[in-house]
Protein backbone atom coordinates (compact mmCIF):
# COMPACT_ATOMS: atom_id res chain seq x y z
CA UNK A 1 0.00 0.00 0.00
CA UNK A 2 1.52 3.23 -0.74
CA UNK A 3 2.71 5.43 2.42
CA UNK A 4 0.38 8.43 2.96
CA UNK A 5 3.22 10.13 5.06
CA UNK A 6 6.07 12.21 4.27
CA UNK A 7 9.49 11.31 4.96
CA UNK A 8 10.83 12.89 8.00
CA UNK A 9 13.32 15.98 6.53
CA UNK A 10 16.55 17.02 8.30
CA UNK A 11 16.57 18.96 11.41
CA UNK A 12 16.61 22.35 10.41
CA UNK A 13 18.05 25.46 12.08
CA UNK A 14 16.72 28.55 13.71
CA UNK A 15 13.29 29.43 13.99
CA UNK A 16 12.30 26.15 11.80
CA UNK A 17 13.09 23.67 14.53
CA UNK A 18 9.65 24.78 16.22
CA UNK A 19 8.38 22.59 13.88
CA UNK A 20 9.83 19.21 15.15
CA UNK A 21 7.21 18.46 17.93
CA UNK A 22 4.07 18.96 15.27
CA UNK A 23 6.01 16.66 13.21
CA UNK A 24 6.22 14.52 15.42
CA UNK A 25 2.64 14.96 16.79
CA UNK A 26 1.74 14.04 12.88
CA UNK A 27 4.04 10.84 12.99
CA UNK A 28 1.96 9.43 16.20
CA UNK A 29 -1.20 10.13 14.14
CA UNK A 30 -0.52 8.65 10.98
CA UNK A 31 0.37 5.42 12.66
CA UNK A 32 -2.65 5.45 15.15
CA UNK A 33 -4.33 6.00 11.70
CA UNK A 34 -2.85 2.90 9.86
CA UNK A 35 -3.18 0.94 13.64
CA UNK A 36 -6.99 1.47 13.09
CA UNK A 37 -6.97 0.34 9.49
CA UNK A 38 -5.95 -2.81 10.30
CA UNK A 39 -8.59 -3.74 12.67
CA UNK A 40 -11.27 -5.52 11.05
CA UNK A 41 -14.16 -3.26 12.52
CA UNK A 42 -12.57 -0.18 10.69
CA UNK A 43 -13.82 -0.54 7.40
CA UNK A 44 -17.51 -1.18 7.82
CA UNK A 45 -17.56 1.36 10.82
CA UNK A 46 -16.28 3.71 8.20
CA UNK A 47 -18.76 2.76 5.19
CA UNK A 48 -21.26 3.49 8.24
CA UNK A 49 -20.59 6.62 9.25
CA UNK A 50 -20.06 7.72 5.36
CA UNK A 51 -23.57 6.04 4.64
CA UNK A 52 -25.08 7.88 7.44
CA UNK A 53 -23.33 11.21 6.11
CA UNK A 54 -24.66 10.55 2.74
CA UNK A 55 -28.30 9.89 4.27
CA UNK A 56 -27.83 13.42 6.12
CA UNK A 57 -27.03 15.39 3.09
CA UNK A 58 -29.44 14.34 1.06
CA UNK A 59 -32.09 15.24 4.14
CA UNK A 60 -30.38 19.06 4.13
CA UNK A 61 -30.81 19.10 0.74
CA UNK A 62 -34.71 17.87 0.32
CA UNK A 63 -35.72 20.57 3.62
CA UNK A 64 -38.78 22.18 2.79
CA UNK A 65 -39.95 19.03 0.04
CA UNK A 66 -43.44 18.82 1.30
CA UNK A 67 -45.14 17.82 -1.95
CA UNK A 68 -44.92 16.08 -5.12
CA UNK A 69 -44.02 18.96 -7.95
CA UNK A 70 -43.00 16.45 -11.25
CA UNK A 71 -46.69 16.42 -12.43
CA UNK A 72 -48.22 13.27 -13.42
CA UNK A 73 -45.49 11.29 -12.70
CA UNK A 74 -44.88 11.27 -8.70
CA UNK A 75 -48.38 11.62 -8.05
CA UNK A 76 -48.83 8.15 -9.66
CA UNK A 77 -46.21 6.60 -7.58
CA UNK A 78 -47.91 7.82 -4.45
CA UNK A 79 -51.20 6.84 -5.27
CA UNK A 80 -50.18 3.45 -5.72
CA UNK A 81 -48.41 3.55 -2.86
CA UNK A 82 -51.45 4.64 -1.47
CA UNK A 83 -53.04 1.96 -2.21
CA UNK A 84 -50.33 -0.62 -1.25
CA UNK A 85 -50.52 1.15 2.27
CA UNK A 86 -54.01 0.13 2.75
CA UNK A 87 -55.91 3.09 2.61
CA UNK A 88 -58.82 3.80 -0.20
CA UNK A 89 -58.39 3.86 -3.94
CA UNK A 90 -58.52 7.22 -5.90
CA UNK A 91 -57.94 8.29 -8.87
CA UNK A 92 -54.70 7.55 -11.15
CA UNK A 93 -52.83 10.80 -12.44
CA UNK A 94 -51.17 8.99 -15.12
CA UNK A 95 -54.04 7.53 -16.73
CA UNK A 96 -52.88 3.66 -16.86
CA UNK A 97 -51.41 1.53 -14.42
CA UNK A 98 -47.70 1.72 -14.05
CA UNK A 99 -44.92 -0.50 -12.19
CA UNK A 100 -45.02 -0.70 -8.45
CA UNK A 101 -42.10 -1.72 -7.63
CA UNK A 102 -40.89 1.32 -6.42
CA UNK A 103 -44.59 2.24 -4.54
CA UNK A 104 -44.17 -0.68 -2.90
CA UNK A 105 -40.73 0.78 -1.24
CA UNK A 106 -42.15 3.70 -0.15
CA UNK A 107 -45.54 2.56 0.52
CA UNK A 108 -44.52 2.44 5.26
CA UNK A 109 -44.84 6.50 5.21
CA UNK A 110 -48.09 6.19 3.80
CA UNK A 111 -49.63 3.89 6.52
CA UNK A 112 -47.63 5.83 9.24
CA UNK A 113 -48.91 9.36 7.79
CA UNK A 114 -51.83 10.82 8.71
CA UNK A 115 -51.59 14.04 6.42
CA UNK A 116 -49.88 14.74 2.82
CA UNK A 117 -47.45 16.42 4.43
CA UNK A 118 -45.83 14.39 6.20
CA UNK A 119 -46.32 11.12 4.11
CA UNK A 120 -44.06 13.03 1.50
CA UNK A 121 -41.07 14.10 4.45
CA UNK A 122 -41.27 10.20 5.05
CA UNK A 123 -41.02 9.34 1.39
CA UNK A 124 -37.58 11.71 1.05
CA UNK A 125 -36.58 10.04 4.37
CA UNK A 126 -36.31 6.44 2.33
CA UNK A 127 -35.11 7.51 -0.50
CA UNK A 128 -32.39 9.14 1.03
CA UNK A 129 -32.04 5.85 2.86
CA UNK A 130 -32.04 3.96 -0.51
CA UNK A 131 -29.87 6.12 -2.57
CA UNK A 132 -27.41 6.72 -0.05
CA UNK A 133 -26.28 3.06 -0.55
CA UNK A 134 -24.79 3.92 -3.67
CA UNK A 135 -21.64 4.65 -1.73
CA UNK A 136 -20.96 1.60 -0.15
CA UNK A 137 -21.84 -0.54 -3.42
CA UNK A 138 -19.65 2.20 -4.85
CA UNK A 139 -16.91 0.97 -2.44
CA UNK A 140 -17.55 -2.82 -3.58
CA UNK A 141 -17.17 -2.01 -7.19
CA UNK A 142 -14.16 -0.50 -6.86
CA UNK A 143 -12.40 -2.88 -4.54
CA UNK A 144 -13.49 -5.71 -7.26
CA UNK A 145 -12.03 -3.22 -9.88
CA UNK A 146 -8.67 -3.69 -8.02
CA UNK A 147 -8.54 -0.18 -5.53
CA UNK A 148 -7.34 -0.11 -2.57
CA UNK A 149 -9.99 0.74 0.58
CA UNK A 150 -8.77 4.18 1.06
CA UNK A 151 -9.04 4.96 -2.43
CA UNK A 152 -12.25 2.99 -3.07
CA UNK A 153 -13.77 4.80 0.00
CA UNK A 154 -13.18 8.32 -1.41
CA UNK A 155 -14.23 7.63 -4.66
CA UNK A 156 -17.09 5.66 -3.51
CA UNK A 157 -17.90 8.94 -1.72
CA UNK A 158 -17.94 11.08 -4.74
CA UNK A 159 -19.95 8.61 -6.96
CA UNK A 160 -23.20 8.51 -3.79
CA UNK A 161 -22.27 12.46 -4.44
CA UNK A 162 -22.82 12.67 -8.12
CA UNK A 163 -25.98 14.81 -9.49
CA UNK A 164 -27.92 12.35 -11.15
CA UNK A 165 -27.62 10.16 -7.88
CA UNK A 166 -28.99 13.09 -5.65
CA UNK A 167 -31.09 15.33 -7.75
CA UNK A 168 -33.67 12.28 -8.26
CA UNK A 169 -33.66 10.88 -5.10
CA UNK A 170 -35.95 14.37 -4.13
CA UNK A 171 -38.64 13.32 -5.43
CA UNK A 172 -41.27 10.83 -5.20
CA UNK A 173 -40.34 8.64 -8.88
CA UNK A 174 -38.16 5.61 -9.61
CA UNK A 175 -34.85 6.84 -10.26
CA UNK A 176 -34.08 7.51 -6.47
CA UNK A 177 -33.92 3.73 -5.78
CA UNK A 178 -32.79 2.48 -9.42
CA UNK A 179 -29.28 3.75 -9.58
CA UNK A 180 -27.90 1.61 -6.37
CA UNK A 181 -30.18 -1.21 -7.91
CA UNK A 182 -28.47 -1.50 -11.28
CA UNK A 183 -25.34 -1.22 -9.54
CA UNK A 184 -26.20 -4.04 -7.27
CA UNK A 185 -27.44 -6.21 -10.11
CA UNK A 186 -24.04 -5.93 -12.29
CA UNK A 187 -22.30 -6.59 -9.36
CA UNK A 188 -24.31 -9.34 -8.85
CA UNK A 189 -23.53 -10.72 -12.05
CA UNK A 190 -19.64 -10.09 -12.18
CA UNK A 191 -19.65 -12.14 -8.51
CA UNK A 192 -21.10 -14.67 -10.52
CA UNK A 193 -18.70 -15.11 -12.85
CA UNK A 194 -15.67 -14.90 -11.04
CA UNK A 195 -14.12 -18.00 -10.25
CA UNK A 196 -15.12 -19.13 -7.11
CA UNK A 197 -16.66 -21.90 -4.65
CA UNK A 198 -20.28 -22.73 -6.01
CA UNK A 199 -22.41 -22.22 -3.49
CA UNK A 200 -21.16 -18.23 -3.65
CA UNK A 201 -21.49 -18.43 -7.00
CA UNK A 202 -25.45 -19.40 -7.02
CA UNK A 203 -25.84 -16.65 -4.57
CA UNK A 204 -25.01 -14.33 -6.98
CA UNK A 205 -26.69 -15.74 -9.77
CA UNK A 206 -29.63 -15.77 -7.47
CA UNK A 207 -29.15 -11.91 -6.66
CA UNK A 208 -29.11 -10.74 -10.42
CA UNK A 209 -31.81 -12.79 -11.60
CA UNK A 210 -33.96 -11.01 -8.06
CA UNK A 211 -32.31 -7.72 -8.89
CA UNK A 212 -33.69 -7.85 -12.55
CA UNK A 213 -36.73 -8.91 -11.45
CA UNK A 214 -37.34 -6.27 -9.46
CA UNK A 215 -35.88 -3.58 -12.38
CA UNK A 216 -39.04 -4.95 -14.14
CA UNK A 217 -41.36 -4.15 -10.84
CA UNK A 218 -40.12 -1.11 -10.42
CA UNK A 219 -39.98 0.54 -14.39
CA UNK A 220 -40.24 -0.37 -18.06
CA UNK A 221 -36.54 0.53 -18.01
CA UNK A 222 -36.51 -2.88 -16.22
CA UNK A 223 -37.47 -4.53 -19.58
CA UNK A 224 -34.30 -4.14 -20.68
CA UNK A 225 -32.95 -5.61 -17.70
CA UNK A 226 -34.46 -8.45 -17.48
CA UNK A 227 -33.83 -9.21 -21.67
CA UNK A 228 -30.22 -8.71 -21.00
CA UNK A 229 -30.04 -10.54 -17.92
CA UNK A 230 -32.01 -13.85 -19.74
CA UNK A 231 -29.55 -13.25 -22.54
CA UNK A 232 -26.59 -13.23 -20.56
CA UNK A 233 -27.94 -16.66 -18.61
CA UNK A 234 -28.75 -18.14 -21.92
CA UNK A 235 -25.26 -17.61 -23.22
CA UNK A 236 -22.98 -18.49 -20.75
CA UNK A 237 -24.87 -21.50 -19.86
CA UNK A 238 -24.80 -22.63 -23.54
CA UNK A 239 -20.78 -21.78 -23.69
CA UNK A 240 -20.44 -23.20 -20.46
CA UNK A 241 -18.77 -20.66 -18.98
CA UNK A 242 -19.95 -20.99 -15.23
CA UNK A 243 -21.29 -23.92 -13.54
CA UNK A 244 -24.59 -25.10 -14.89
CA UNK A 245 -25.80 -25.34 -11.06
CA UNK A 246 -25.50 -21.33 -10.54
CA UNK A 247 -26.72 -20.67 -14.03
CA UNK A 248 -29.78 -22.27 -13.80
CA UNK A 249 -30.49 -21.16 -10.25
CA UNK A 250 -30.27 -17.69 -11.63
CA UNK A 251 -32.67 -18.21 -14.84
CA UNK A 252 -35.09 -19.20 -11.68
CA UNK A 253 -34.96 -16.59 -9.72
CA UNK A 254 -35.36 -14.51 -12.60
CA UNK A 255 -38.54 -16.21 -13.21
CA UNK A 256 -39.95 -16.35 -9.94
CA UNK A 257 -39.24 -12.16 -9.78
CA UNK A 258 -40.56 -11.83 -13.14
CA UNK A 259 -43.98 -13.50 -11.92
CA UNK A 260 -43.75 -11.54 -9.17
CA UNK A 261 -43.53 -8.07 -11.00
CA UNK A 262 -46.32 -9.40 -13.17
CA UNK A 263 -48.46 -10.09 -10.21
CA UNK A 264 -48.16 -7.02 -8.63
CA UNK A 265 -48.78 -5.26 -11.62
CA UNK A 266 -51.97 -7.33 -12.00
CA UNK A 267 -53.78 -6.91 -8.59
CA UNK A 268 -52.76 -2.97 -9.23
CA UNK A 269 -54.83 -3.04 -11.99
CA UNK A 270 -57.64 -4.62 -10.10
CA UNK A 271 -57.85 -1.78 -7.80
CA UNK A 272 -58.42 0.77 -10.88
CA UNK A 273 -59.92 1.62 -13.59
CA UNK A 274 -58.20 2.77 -16.24
CA UNK A 275 -55.75 0.84 -19.19
CA UNK A 276 -52.33 -1.12 -18.79
CA UNK A 277 -49.27 1.24 -19.38
CA UNK A 278 -49.17 0.68 -23.62
CA UNK A 279 -45.44 1.93 -23.63
CA UNK A 280 -44.87 -1.62 -25.61
CA UNK A 281 -47.30 0.16 -28.66
CA UNK A 282 -45.02 3.42 -28.11
CA UNK A 283 -41.70 1.90 -28.42
CA UNK A 284 -42.65 -0.17 -31.41
CA UNK A 285 -44.42 2.49 -33.58
CA UNK A 286 -41.05 4.83 -32.25
CA UNK A 287 -38.81 2.23 -33.95
CA UNK A 288 -40.77 0.82 -37.03
CA UNK A 289 -42.60 4.40 -38.02
CA UNK A 290 -40.02 5.68 -40.92
CA UNK A 291 -41.38 9.09 -39.79
CA UNK A 292 -39.86 8.67 -36.10
CA UNK A 293 -36.82 6.90 -36.94
CA UNK A 294 -34.71 10.51 -37.78
CA UNK A 295 -35.88 11.83 -34.45
CA UNK A 296 -35.50 8.15 -32.45
CA UNK A 297 -31.50 7.80 -33.77
CA UNK A 298 -31.56 11.82 -32.65
CA UNK A 299 -33.01 11.57 -29.00
CA UNK A 300 -30.60 8.00 -29.07
CA UNK A 301 -27.32 9.93 -29.67
CA UNK A 302 -28.71 13.24 -27.51
CA UNK A 303 -29.24 10.62 -24.22
CA UNK A 304 -26.20 9.15 -24.49
CA UNK A 305 -23.95 12.00 -25.07
CA UNK A 306 -25.95 13.60 -21.89
CA UNK A 307 -25.13 10.50 -20.03
CA UNK A 308 -21.48 11.02 -20.84
CA UNK A 309 -21.44 14.70 -19.83
CA UNK A 310 -23.53 14.05 -16.74
CA UNK A 311 -20.07 11.95 -15.44
CA UNK A 312 -17.68 14.44 -16.62
CA UNK A 313 -16.40 12.65 -19.00
CA UNK A 314 -15.37 9.78 -17.05
CA UNK A 315 -18.37 7.67 -18.20
CA UNK A 316 -17.18 7.74 -21.64
CA UNK A 317 -13.64 6.37 -20.47
CA UNK A 318 -16.07 3.55 -19.20
CA UNK A 319 -17.70 3.26 -22.45
CA UNK A 320 -14.25 2.77 -24.35
CA UNK A 321 -12.94 0.48 -22.36
CA UNK A 322 -16.05 -1.67 -21.60
CA UNK A 323 -16.14 -1.73 -25.46
CA UNK A 324 -12.35 -2.26 -25.95
CA UNK A 325 -12.85 -4.80 -22.81
CA UNK A 326 -15.54 -7.51 -25.28
CA UNK A 327 -12.74 -8.20 -27.96
CA UNK A 328 -9.63 -8.22 -26.03
CA UNK A 329 -9.33 -11.94 -24.40
CA UNK A 330 -6.54 -10.35 -21.50
CA UNK A 331 -9.30 -8.94 -19.87
CA UNK A 332 -11.01 -11.09 -17.37
CA UNK A 333 -14.06 -12.82 -18.12
CA UNK A 334 -16.49 -11.40 -15.63
CA UNK A 335 -15.21 -8.16 -16.58
CA UNK A 336 -15.33 -8.62 -20.67
CA UNK A 337 -19.18 -9.96 -20.03
CA UNK A 338 -20.32 -7.01 -17.72
CA UNK A 339 -18.73 -4.47 -19.71
CA UNK A 340 -20.34 -5.59 -22.78
CA UNK A 341 -23.63 -6.38 -20.89
CA UNK A 342 -23.00 -2.04 -19.12
CA UNK A 343 -22.47 -0.47 -22.63
CA UNK A 344 -26.01 -2.77 -23.72
CA UNK A 345 -28.03 -1.61 -21.22
CA UNK A 346 -26.69 1.88 -21.82
CA UNK A 347 -27.82 2.10 -25.68
CA UNK A 348 -30.85 -0.14 -25.29
CA UNK A 349 -32.22 2.59 -22.56
CA UNK A 350 -31.61 5.05 -24.36
CA UNK A 351 -32.98 3.42 -27.83
CA UNK A 352 -36.19 2.49 -26.15
CA UNK A 353 -36.77 5.93 -24.00
CA UNK A 354 -36.04 7.80 -27.34
CA UNK A 355 -38.57 5.70 -29.99
CA UNK A 356 -41.30 5.84 -26.33
CA UNK A 357 -41.16 9.58 -25.45
CA UNK A 358 -44.23 11.45 -27.03
CA UNK A 359 -43.11 14.77 -29.62
CA UNK A 360 -44.18 17.10 -27.00
CA UNK A 361 -41.92 20.16 -28.12
CA UNK A 362 -39.71 19.82 -25.64
CA UNK A 363 -35.66 20.71 -25.66
CA UNK A 364 -34.68 18.11 -23.36
CA UNK A 365 -36.32 15.39 -25.04
CA UNK A 366 -33.47 15.54 -27.83
CA UNK A 367 -30.97 15.33 -24.68
CA UNK A 368 -33.36 13.63 -21.58
CA UNK A 369 -31.06 12.67 -18.76
CA UNK A 370 -33.04 10.78 -16.60
CA UNK A 371 -33.58 7.11 -18.15
CA UNK A 372 -29.46 6.58 -18.70
CA UNK A 373 -29.31 8.01 -15.26
CA UNK A 374 -29.84 4.73 -13.50
CA UNK A 375 -26.08 3.56 -14.82
CA UNK A 376 -24.48 6.60 -13.88
CA UNK A 377 -23.05 4.89 -10.81
CA UNK A 378 -21.48 1.40 -12.69
CA UNK A 379 -20.19 4.07 -15.30
CA UNK A 380 -18.69 5.98 -12.80
CA UNK A 381 -17.09 3.66 -10.93
CA UNK A 382 -15.52 1.99 -13.85
CA UNK A 383 -14.40 5.14 -15.32
CA UNK A 384 -12.34 5.94 -11.90
CA UNK A 385 -10.93 2.42 -12.08
CA UNK A 386 -9.43 3.28 -15.61
CA UNK A 387 -8.03 6.57 -14.07
CA UNK A 388 -6.30 4.64 -11.16
CA UNK A 389 -4.99 1.57 -12.77
CA UNK A 390 -4.25 2.53 -16.56
CA UNK A 391 -0.85 3.42 -17.35
CA UNK A 392 0.34 6.77 -18.66
CA UNK A 393 -0.26 5.65 -22.20
CA UNK A 394 -3.25 3.90 -22.51
CA UNK A 395 -4.81 6.49 -20.05
CA UNK A 396 -4.22 8.72 -22.62
CA UNK A 397 -5.53 7.18 -25.79
CA UNK A 398 -8.59 5.94 -23.71
CA UNK A 399 -9.58 10.11 -23.03
CA UNK A 400 -9.14 11.05 -26.62
CA UNK A 401 -11.08 8.56 -27.43
CA UNK A 402 -13.89 9.60 -24.87
CA UNK A 403 -13.50 13.28 -25.71
CA UNK A 404 -14.02 12.25 -29.78
CA UNK A 405 -16.98 10.26 -28.83
CA UNK A 406 -18.52 13.03 -26.81
CA UNK A 407 -17.60 15.79 -29.05
CA UNK A 408 -18.99 13.32 -32.46
CA UNK A 409 -22.39 12.28 -30.28
CA UNK A 410 -22.55 16.32 -29.97
CA UNK A 411 -22.56 17.63 -32.86
CA UNK A 412 -24.65 14.79 -34.60
CA UNK A 413 -27.88 16.00 -32.22
CA UNK A 414 -26.85 19.32 -33.05
CA UNK A 415 -26.97 18.40 -37.02
CA UNK A 416 -29.80 16.85 -36.78
CA UNK A 417 -32.27 18.52 -34.51
CA UNK A 418 -30.94 21.80 -36.04
CA UNK A 419 -33.09 24.87 -35.06
CA UNK A 420 -35.71 22.89 -32.79
CA UNK A 421 -32.60 22.97 -29.92
CA UNK A 422 -33.36 26.71 -29.82
CA UNK A 423 -37.16 27.03 -30.77
CA UNK A 424 -38.43 24.10 -28.65
CA UNK A 425 -39.56 24.60 -24.98
CA UNK A 426 -36.38 24.24 -22.31
CA UNK A 427 -37.28 22.27 -19.43
CA UNK A 428 -34.87 23.35 -16.73
CA UNK A 429 -35.98 19.89 -14.62
CA UNK A 430 -35.35 17.82 -17.45
CA UNK A 431 -31.76 18.92 -17.89
CA UNK A 432 -30.14 19.91 -15.10
CA UNK A 433 -26.24 18.53 -15.32
CA UNK A 434 -26.40 19.87 -19.14
CA UNK A 435 -27.71 23.47 -17.28
CA UNK A 436 -25.10 23.46 -14.29
CA UNK A 437 -22.33 22.45 -16.87
CA UNK A 438 -22.84 25.28 -19.15
CA UNK A 439 -23.74 27.68 -16.56
CA UNK A 440 -26.90 28.35 -18.14
CA UNK A 441 -30.67 27.70 -16.89
CA UNK A 442 -32.43 29.22 -19.32
CA UNK A 443 -31.50 27.00 -22.74
CA UNK A 444 -29.70 24.18 -23.98
CA UNK A 445 -26.00 25.12 -24.57
CA UNK A 446 -24.64 21.69 -25.62
CA UNK A 447 -21.01 23.52 -27.00
CA UNK A 448 -20.60 25.16 -23.57
CA UNK A 449 -21.74 21.92 -21.48
CA UNK A 450 -19.10 19.35 -23.51
CA UNK A 451 -16.47 21.60 -23.28
CA UNK A 452 -16.99 22.19 -19.72
CA UNK A 453 -17.30 18.38 -19.04
CA UNK A 454 -13.99 17.96 -21.14
CA UNK A 455 -11.99 20.30 -19.18
CA UNK A 456 -12.77 18.53 -15.92
CA UNK A 457 -12.08 15.16 -17.37
CA UNK A 458 -8.57 16.52 -19.05
CA UNK A 459 -7.83 18.38 -15.51
CA UNK A 460 -8.04 14.61 -13.94
CA UNK A 461 -6.21 13.22 -16.29
CA UNK A 462 -3.43 15.93 -16.85
CA UNK A 463 -2.96 15.41 -13.16
CA UNK A 464 -2.73 12.00 -12.79
CA UNK A 465 0.16 11.53 -15.66
CA UNK A 466 2.16 14.50 -14.36
CA UNK A 467 1.59 12.88 -10.84
CA UNK A 468 0.95 9.54 -10.91
CA UNK A 469 -0.18 7.39 -7.94
CA UNK A 470 1.05 10.08 -5.49
CA UNK A 471 -1.93 12.62 -6.70
CA UNK A 472 -4.75 10.00 -6.34
CA UNK A 473 -5.60 10.79 -3.42
CA UNK A 474 -5.80 14.89 -4.50
CA UNK A 475 -8.00 13.84 -7.37
CA UNK A 476 -10.22 11.62 -5.34
CA UNK A 477 -10.83 14.66 -2.78
CA UNK A 478 -11.28 17.25 -6.12
CA UNK A 479 -13.54 15.16 -7.62
CA UNK A 480 -15.82 14.22 -4.10
CA UNK A 481 -15.62 18.38 -3.38
CA UNK A 482 -16.93 18.84 -6.92
CA UNK A 483 -19.48 16.27 -7.11
CA UNK A 484 -21.10 17.78 -3.52
CA UNK A 485 -20.76 21.07 -5.22
CA UNK A 486 -22.52 20.32 -8.44
CA UNK A 487 -25.42 18.49 -6.35
CA UNK A 488 -25.65 21.47 -3.88
CA UNK A 489 -25.86 24.05 -6.71
CA UNK A 490 -28.44 22.02 -9.09
CA UNK A 491 -30.84 21.35 -5.59
CA UNK A 492 -30.36 25.33 -5.16
CA UNK A 493 -31.05 26.33 -8.61
CA UNK A 494 -33.51 23.45 -9.85
CA UNK A 495 -35.23 21.99 -7.23
CA UNK A 496 -35.95 24.25 -5.02
CA UNK A 497 -37.55 26.31 -7.34
CA UNK A 498 -39.23 24.05 -9.12
CA UNK A 499 -40.88 23.37 -5.88
CA UNK A 500 -41.72 26.73 -4.96
CA UNK A 501 -43.21 27.21 -8.16
CA UNK A 502 -45.85 24.40 -7.89
CA UNK A 503 -46.77 25.10 -4.61
CA UNK A 504 -50.47 26.75 -5.73
CA UNK A 505 -51.23 23.43 -7.67
CA UNK A 506 -50.55 21.15 -4.42
CA UNK A 507 -50.86 22.46 -0.88
CA UNK A 508 -51.47 26.24 -1.43
CA UNK A 509 -54.94 24.90 -3.76
CA UNK A 510 -55.67 22.80 -0.55
CA UNK A 511 -55.78 25.81 1.28
CA UNK A 512 -57.35 27.98 -0.81
CA UNK A 513 -60.13 26.06 -1.90
CA UNK A 514 -60.79 25.06 2.17
CA UNK A 515 -60.84 21.64 1.55
CA UNK A 516 -61.25 19.55 4.64
CA UNK A 517 -59.29 16.17 5.81
CA UNK A 518 -61.95 13.83 4.20
CA UNK A 519 -63.09 15.67 1.97
CA UNK A 520 -63.65 13.85 -1.20
CA UNK A 521 -63.35 15.96 -4.45
CA UNK A 522 -64.53 15.72 -8.20
CA UNK A 523 -62.50 17.56 -10.94
CA UNK A 524 -63.83 17.95 -13.95
CA UNK A 525 -62.04 17.22 -17.42
CA UNK A 526 -60.62 20.96 -18.46
CA UNK A 527 -59.70 21.70 -15.22
CA UNK A 528 -55.76 22.28 -15.77
CA UNK A 529 -54.32 18.92 -14.94
CA UNK A 530 -51.39 19.91 -12.38
CA UNK A 531 -54.13 20.43 -10.32
CA UNK A 532 -55.98 17.24 -10.97
CA UNK A 533 -53.20 15.33 -11.02
CA UNK A 534 -51.54 16.88 -7.86
CA UNK A 535 -54.49 16.81 -5.92
CA UNK A 536 -55.03 13.18 -6.49
CA UNK A 537 -52.12 12.72 -3.56
CA UNK A 538 -53.10 16.02 -1.69
CA UNK A 539 -56.62 14.82 -0.87
CA UNK A 540 -55.28 12.20 1.50
CA UNK A 541 -58.11 11.21 3.10
CA UNK A 542 -60.61 11.05 0.97
CA UNK A 543 -60.86 10.32 -2.66
CA UNK A 544 -60.59 12.08 -6.18
CA UNK A 545 -62.64 11.43 -9.56
CA UNK A 546 -62.65 13.35 -12.74
CA UNK A 547 -65.84 13.73 -14.17
CA UNK A 548 -67.84 15.80 -16.43
CA UNK A 549 -71.18 16.80 -14.24
CA UNK A 550 -72.89 18.38 -17.06
CA UNK A 551 -72.73 14.77 -18.69
CA UNK A 552 -71.60 12.28 -16.16
CA UNK A 553 -73.25 11.25 -12.64
CA UNK A 554 -71.62 12.46 -9.53
CA UNK A 555 -70.71 9.68 -7.36
CA UNK A 556 -72.26 9.69 -4.13
CA UNK A 557 -69.29 10.13 -1.70
CA UNK A 558 -68.36 13.34 -3.26
CA UNK A 559 -68.42 16.20 -1.09
CA UNK A 560 -66.76 18.93 -3.42
CA UNK A 561 -66.62 19.92 -7.20
CA UNK A 562 -64.15 21.44 -8.66
CA UNK A 563 -64.53 23.44 -12.57
CA UNK A 564 -62.99 25.80 -14.58
CA UNK A 565 -64.17 29.54 -14.12
CA UNK A 566 -66.61 30.03 -17.63
CA UNK A 567 -65.60 32.31 -20.38
CA UNK A 568 -68.22 34.46 -19.66
CA UNK A 569 -71.35 34.89 -17.30
CA UNK A 570 -71.44 33.73 -13.57
CA UNK A 571 -69.84 30.45 -11.99
CA UNK A 572 -72.78 28.67 -12.37
CA UNK A 573 -73.23 28.89 -15.36
CA UNK A 574 -70.70 26.09 -16.30
CA UNK A 575 -73.16 23.36 -14.52
CA UNK A 576 -76.99 24.82 -15.32
CA UNK A 577 -79.68 23.10 -14.06
CA UNK A 578 -77.56 21.79 -11.32
CA UNK A 579 -79.45 20.08 -8.41
CA UNK A 580 -80.33 22.17 -5.45
CA UNK A 581 -77.69 20.58 -2.96
CA UNK A 582 -74.86 22.01 -5.05
CA UNK A 583 -73.92 25.43 -4.84
CA UNK A 584 -70.90 27.49 -5.47
CA UNK A 585 -68.44 27.92 -2.15
CA UNK A 586 -65.47 29.85 -4.03
CA UNK A 587 -64.16 30.91 -6.85
CA UNK A 588 -60.53 32.50 -8.13
CA UNK A 589 -60.75 33.78 -11.17
CA UNK A 590 -56.51 34.58 -11.53
CA UNK A 591 -56.33 30.50 -11.10
CA UNK A 592 -59.20 29.84 -13.12
CA UNK A 593 -61.03 27.19 -10.70
CA UNK A 594 -64.76 27.12 -8.84
CA UNK A 595 -65.07 25.02 -6.50
CA UNK A 596 -68.53 23.62 -5.71
CA UNK A 597 -70.20 21.89 -1.90
CA UNK A 598 -72.49 19.66 -1.28
CA UNK A 599 -74.74 20.71 1.31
Amino acid sequence: MQQLTAPAEPEQRGGDSAAAPATGRGERVARRFEELRGRRWFWPAALGAGYVAEVLFRLVLARGLTFPSVHPDEESYLVLARVLAGRGSTEMPVGVVIPGGYALLISPALRIADDPATAYRLVMGINALVSALVLPLGYIALRRLGLERPLAYLFGAATALLPPVVFYSHHAMTDALLPALILAWLLCLHGWLLDGPLRRRVWYAVGAGASAGYAMATHDRGGVVVALTALVFLGVLVFRLAPWRSTVAGLGALAVAVAGAEALAAWLHAQFTVENSDTGGYLWRGLTDPEAAQRTLTRTTGQIWSFIVSTWGIGGLAVVVCLVAVFRRRFALADRIVGGTMVALLVGTALAAAAALPDDGRVDDWVYARYTSYLVPAAFVTGVAVLCRCGRRALAKATVAAAVLTVVLAEAVILSAGSKLHSDRFVIWGAPDISFLASEWNKLAMGRTTAAALIVLTAVVLMLIAGGRRVLWAAGVALTAFAAFATATITDQVTQPHHKQRVSTASGFTHAAGLKAHDSVVFTWDVDWPFRSTQAFQVYLGRVWYRDPRWQPLPAEATALVTPVPAEGRPEDYWPGHPAEWYVERTDPAKKWVLWRKR
